[in-house]
């Protein structure tokens, strides 16, 4: 295809055959060659998903094409989409996203689905544990302009983003603070927490494929079995959670019994645990 200007119907078709031999995988289990030619071949053209289907036709310009093969070469090497456009798109915003923190993923929405959908005051104060690029705090602020919101993460480059993307959306008034964990917190209380804290092995094999492998490990794993975090949040939210205070976490597949036992164990009381939109046990949540 060198200096030929393609049609957007054969730009796709030649960016899937690319992915498609570098065997480019979104999550390293399924490929995505296709819905990752249609988010780039996008941003390329400043248009939405939409429009290609609508004008499969349209012939791409010379500074769109040398665009859209720059973006298809980087995919092509394993670099996360969201990288190479520089957002990704959670529940009704999009985000700026970065290397410094994870990319948010459509399952970690139940999260915000949850915390919705429990009965808490018009005022409730909420935190966000591991806040990240702001997704899950900006996404409940969104939707709940009267909750006092706070986001936290260790990261000051995560802190930075995420005080960004609220700018962007208009939604300053969401408190973010630089954090390990609770550490800064002091005698603060929260009628909910809500957490995507690491909980990867250190060891797990996923960590080498697909897109984690340019996200920042501190943000993925923890420990041997991977709950060392999510052990220290639950015994350590006790002290900052009101009475009949909620906390939500996110977890492997694997470990929704593992997660249930340590929140029975710290006292919290009607457990359950929410499914992902794979059908997968995602989240856990408990009162106090």
């Amino acid at each position: 295809m060198e200096n030929q200007l393609l049609t957007i119907e054969q730009a796709l078709s030649w960016a899937k055959a690319q992915l498609n031999a570098n065997s480019v995988s979104d999550d390293g289990l399924h490929d995505s060659a296709s819905i990752d030619s249609k988010v780039l071949l996008a941003d390329c053209l400043q248009r939405e998903l939409v429009y290609l289907h609508t004008w499969p036709e349209k012939r791409l310009d010379q500074m769109q094409m040398n665009k859209f093969k720059d973006y298809i070469e980087q995919r092509s090497s394993g670099h996360p989409v969201a990288h190479i456009v520089g957002y990704r798109d959670f529940w009704s915003l999009r985000l700026n996203v970065s290397p410094a923190t994870l990319i948010p993923r459509p399952e970690t929405e139940l999260l915000v689905e949850i915390a919705l959908d429990l009965n808490l005051t018009e005022h409730a104060t909420v935190l966000d544990l591991g806040t990240g690029s702001g997704a899950i705090a900006l996404s409940l602020a969104s939707e709940q302009p009267n909750w006092l919101i706070t986001g936290v993460d260790k990261s000051e480059q995560a802190i930075t983003l995420a005080k960004n993307n609220a700018t962007k959306h208009q939604l300053e008034r969401v408190n973010f603070i630089q954090s390990d964990w609770f550490s800064v917190l002091e005698h603060k209380q929260f009628d909910l927490i809500v957490t995507n804290p690491p909980y990867i092995e250190n060891n797990n094999k996923y960590l080498q494929l697909g897109d984690v492998r340019f996200e920042p490990s501190s943000a993925l794993t923890s420990g041997l079995d991977g709950l060392d975090d999510i052990r220290s949040i639950v015994s350590q939210s006790k002290h900052y959670l009101t009475d009949n205070g909620w906390l939500v976490i996110e977890h492997g597949y694997q470990q929704s019994d593992q997660v249930a036992d340590i929140l029975s164990e710290q006292g919290f009381r009607q457990i359950r645990s929410e499914l992902d939109l794979n059908g997968l046990p995602r989240v856990a949540l408990g009162c106090l």
